[in-house]
Parts: C-alpha cells; sequence; structure tokens
C-alpha cells in the first residue's frame, strides 16, 4: 500500500512538473511574440486593448488594420502562424476603401517569429466570446440565410463551383472555415457592435432568429 501510495505521488509530481514546464514554454513564446510585435510597432496600425473605441465613421476611417484585441477569440492559431509566415490579403479592398485594391505589403516572418507572435495573439481573448458549440456545416440551412435571405455575397467573396463570386468591400470568405473560431463567428454574428461599433454590416439579432443565428454561423465556418 505504502510503495502504491508513493508512486501515485511520484506519478503526480512528474505530471505537474511537466504541466509547469509546458506553461512555461508557452508563456515564453507569449512573452517573446510580445516583444517582436512592440519592436515592429505592429500596434501602430492593430489596436490590442480593448474595447473597441470608434464611436463615428471618422474614427473608422482613421483605422489602418485590423483590430487584434479579441484575435485569440477570433482565429485558429494554425492559420496565423501560417499566415505570419505568407501573408496574403484577406480583405480585396485595402482597409475600409472602395477604390484601392489590397496589396500584399504585410511583414513576413520567419517560423520562429510566427510562432512567437501567433502565440501572443492567441492570448488576446474578449470575454463576449462564449462556448457555443458552433460546428461548421454545409448544410442548406445557413446556405439559405447566407444566400437568399440576407445576400451575404453583396460585400462577401465564397467559392461557387470552380470560381469564386460575391462583393470586394468585405473581407473574404474563402478559407473562413481554416481562419475562424466558430464561436466567435457567432458571438460576432449575435452582437457585432461589441467588435465593430461603427459599421456598415446588418444587425441580425431581432431579424434572425437564433436558430437561424446559429445556422448562418456553422455555415460560415464550413466554408472553404
Amino acid at each position: 500500500m505504502r510503495v502504491s501510495v508513493f508512486s501515485s505521488i511520484a506519478v503526480f509530481s512528474i505530471f505537474a512538473a511537466g504541466v509547469l514546464a509546458f506553461a512555461a514554454i508557452a508563456f515564453a513564446g507569449v512573452s517573446e511574440g510580445k516583444g517582436i510585435f512592440d519592436s515592429k510597432n505592429c500596434g501602430g496600425c492593430h489596436q490590442i486593448q480593448g474595447p473597441a473605441k470608434e464611436k463615428t465613421i471618422e474614427d473608422m476611417l482613421t483605422k489602418k488594420a485590423p483590430e487584434l484585441w479579441y484575435a485569440g477569440s477570433k482565429f485558429r492559431k494554425e492559420f496565423l502562424e501560417k499566415w505570419l509566415k505568407d501573408p496574403k490579403p484577406i480583405r480585396p479592398m485595402e482597409f475600409y476603401s472602395l477604390t484601392k485594391k489590397n496589396g500584399a505589403n504585410h511583414a513576413k516572418l520567419d517560423a520562429k517569429a510566427a510562432k512567437d507572435v501567433s502565440d501572443y495573439l492567441m492570448s488576446l481573448k474578449s470575454s463576449d466570446v462564449k462556448a457555443a458549440n458552433i460546428q461548421p456545416k454545409s448544410g442548406p440551412q445557413g446556405r439559405v440565410v447566407f444566400e437568399k435571405k440576407q445576400g451575404c455575397y453583396g460585400c462577401h467573396e465564397v467559392k461557387k463551383g470552380a470560381g469564386v463570386v460575391g462583393g470586394l468591400t468585405g473581407p473574404t470568405l474563402v478559407g473562413a472555415g481554416d481562419r475562424l473560431n466558430p464561436d466567435w463567428i457567432y458571438a460576432y454574428l449575435t452582437n457585432p457592435k461589441v467588435f465593430k461599433p461603427v459599421k456598415d454590416m446588418p444587425v441580425y439579432t431581432g431579424a434572425l432568429s437564433d436558430s437561424e443565428l446559429k445556422n448562418l454561423a456553422e455555415f460560415v465556418a464550413g466554408l472553404k
């Protein structure tokens, strides 16, 4: 019995040491990532302190790049790390521009820096994004809301057959399933003004039922 107790204590100690070591490595990545983020003055374009600050259209138009204060709730880490190594425009047009096409002008990071910065960005969370068990789906319920009831094609690109169709003013939804956390999509659709208080996208609460919002979030989360 005594041996069994001692064995259990030893196993627990090894497990606890492993957890602490993993936490230390993760913290080091976040800390180093923040250092890289700060050294490159990424905060000069990206807002990393929430909540959202813009109150007028003029405030919105002064922004140079997407806000990142809820990046850890919005994005999938695998996407962030890959994108930072080889950034490609997510918006067809420049940020809040209707006339200028978005060029591939974001700085590239090497593999280590991309991992560390993505660790840091994933640490930036919003308490307004809660677990909602949104699962990616390509079923007809969400597609009907997306295509027929709301006409999301008007602003967002999506794949259609072998091609891409849709508007250019919003972020592309090609690859949205690889890029976005499904629970964030639902949180954004149900309460968009938390993330973007001044915007052109409709507020769906009241216009769509909760089941329709979930179907729409699942559809967007399933887009490739």
